[in-house]
């Protein structure tokens, strides 16, 4: 999708073994259509060599301030200058505390003092021995740091070059690419906290079988990650599938339509926005077997008894707050026929202001969707394209109807 199209990056690399994920995590930024230009400290250049990030990067990589390439001798001021963010990763104990000290004493540092507060956000992604980072002074360093309007990503949790294991680690390269096309994104959600649901859920018939649908939870998955970047504190409530949780997004993972039920419930009375994306199974089995239900030769087939599920959506937009409007309350349908019609009766029969409609077969396990929104004044059709830029576009539209309805 080239989420980074058009934004320069300036990479900077600290000393630490974390070096050899800046080598994937450069190519993964320049594979998003960004420009990456690397500076590397002295330090950093123990454990990477400038070729290596020369080679991923197509750029001539920065280490002195004394570089003679620059004719006036200033590249603390024209890489700076260019950038659309400063991103140190890893980002060494010994480099935070230069950054909350305003020290200037090579490249790198001199460049972040130099930045324009305004225009160059700093990206920090720490890296560093467990006892390091949970120290009280690093743990200073990065309150003030955060205080002074860096952005400071979370620590991974693991194995470590020094042979213990804790906290310190720096996220993987797939992960901070993440939190970077996050951070890029328009916060019109901040503040807000939306609950989600995905995938499908499944009802047991016996112990080894059951009822479900096609539901990969892509969609739902989309959206969760779609509101983080958005800014929003994310709960997903999430149906048997075997999708990874986006950055930051809180996951409950639930199997039937009743836990499904009683996990928002549960959550719901802290959230302002529910969306309810999961194909949750309208009937279940009356009564499940405790055993396999068995051929037994005579070609008589067993007989299956239904009751219905519980209304997810129903019952949260039928809720005291969603019907003062502290909760904004959007439904999904998937269906295989009749798009308009349906879509249309499910939002009045659900009581909900915006209901957004797709048709099933055509998008269950695809990577993209076509959806159509509807709403009491009409409809509105979101063409074909991925699921997560619909996701965006839909996270948009929801903070747009929000902040037309006066909810905070």
């Amino acid at each position: 999708m080239n989420e980074l199209a058009g934004k320069h990056i300036v990479l900077g690399l600290t000393g630490g073994i974390a070096c050899y994920k800046a080598a994937d995590l450069c190519r993964a930024l320049v594979k998003e259509g960004a420009t990456v230009q690397v500076v590397m400290t002295e330090a950093a250049q123990q454990f990477m060599t400038p070729v290596t990030m020369q080679a991923l990067s197509n750029r001539t990589v920065y280490g002195s301030q004394w570089d003679p390439r620059e004719p006036n001798n200033m590249p603390h001021i024209n890489l700076s200058r260019e950038a659309d963010a400063i991103l140190i990763a890893p980002c060494s104990a010994d480099f935070m505390a230069k950054l909350l000290h305003g020290r200037a004493d090579d490249l790198l540092s001199l460049m972040c003092l130099a930045r324009p507060l305004q225009s160059v956000p700093l990206l920090i992604a720490p890296a560093m021995n467990r006892e390091m980072w949970a120290h009280p002074a690093t743990q200073r360093n990065r309150a003030q740091l955060v205080s002074d309007g860096a952005t400071i990503f979370d620590v991974g949790n693991g194995d470590q070059a020094c042979g213990e294991t804790g906290d310190g680690r720096m996220l993987e390269s797939h992960e901070l690419l993440e939190e970077v096309i996050a951070f890029f994104q328009p916060k019109t959600l901040a503040g807000q906290h939306v609950l989600v649901t995905a995938g499908p859920t499944y009802e047991a018939i016996d112990p080894v079988r059951g009822i479900t649908n096609l539901s990969s939870g892509k969609m739902g998955f989309s959206i969760a990650r779609a509101a983080r970047e958005a800014g929003a504190v994310v709960t997903l409530v999430a149906g048997p599938v075997s999708l990874a949780t986006p950055r930051g997004v809180n996951r409950v993972d639930v199997r039937s339509a009743r836990d499904m039920f009683q996990a928002v419930q549960d959550k719901v009375a802290a959230a302002t926005v529910f969306i309810a994306t999961a194909a949750v199974a309208d009937w279940r089995p009356a009564h499940a077997a405790d055993q396999k239900i068995k051929k037994d030769g005579s070609g008589k087939t067993p007989e299956l008894s239904f009751v219905e599920n519980p209304d997810i959506l129903a019952a949260v937009a039928q809720s005291t707050r969603a019907q003062a409007g502290d909760l904004y309350c959007v439904g999904f349908a998937a269906e295989s026929q009749d798009l308009l019609a349906n879509a249309q009766a499910k939002r009045l029969r659900k009581g909900v202001p915006l209901l957004v409609g797709n048709i099933g077969p055509a998008t269950f396990g695809q990577d993209d969707n076509a959806l159509l929104l509807v709403d009491e004044s009409g409809t509105q059709e979101m063409e074909r394209d991925s699921k997560l830029s619909l996701a965006r576009k839909l996270i948009a539209n929801i903070a747009i109807r929000m902040k037309a309805r006066g909810q905070k």
